[in-house]
């Protein structure tokens, strides 16, 4: 277990790396998420590349048993050269507005510090006004859009990045 902190006044998260028997329950959430999707085969390619990449998941920690510890979210991150680029981020709908989000994203953040990259970088649905707002929240900006990015449905991503080098 990496971390346990309060989420919420309700909530305690602890964020534990992903294994490979987390994957159907990622899988599922990254579906229930709408994200652009990854699939099994790819999260596990993924964890075969640990020295490079940053996986974690997020568990309700208050709970008393791990098969009553469902994951709640999770992030993907993988450093390239002198960046770490965000892959894809998710928090269950029901668990959204606790902080989840952002302890996943600051998590990720601080690897990326530890690691010596210049900055952060994600591309996001232009639509998406929730996530803007998050990684925003995290400092990120935008400074760049990729037409027709995304597929079902089409929509263009918005390329966001935040500096690693200057920030607490």
């Amino acid at each position: 277990m990496l971390e346990i902190a309060r989420a919420s006044k309700q909530t305690y998260v602890s964020l534990d790396r992903m294994t490979e028997h987390d994957l159907l329950e990622v899988v599922a959430l990254e579906q229930m998420c709408n994200l652009s999707p990854w699939g099994w085969d790819a999260y596990h390619t993924e964890l075969q590349s640990t020295a490079n990449s940053l996986m974690l998941v997020a568990r309700v920690a208050n709970s008393t048993s791990e098969t009553e510890r469902p994951i709640v979210g999770f992030i993907v991150a993988r450093e390239l050269a002198d960046e770490i680029h965000i892959n894809n981020v998710a928090v269950k709908p029901e668990f959204r507005g606790r902080g989840i989000g952002r302890m996943l994203m600051k998590t990720a953040l601080a690897w990326g510090r530890e690691r010596h990259a210049r900055q952060a970088v994600l591309e996001v649905r232009a639509g998406n006004d929730r996530a803007h707002q998050l990684y925003r929240g995290c400092g990120f900006e935008v400074i760049g859009r990729r037409r027709r990015y995304y597929k079902s449905p089409v929509e263009d991503a918005l390329l966001m990045a935040v500096s690693l080098e200057h920030t607490p």
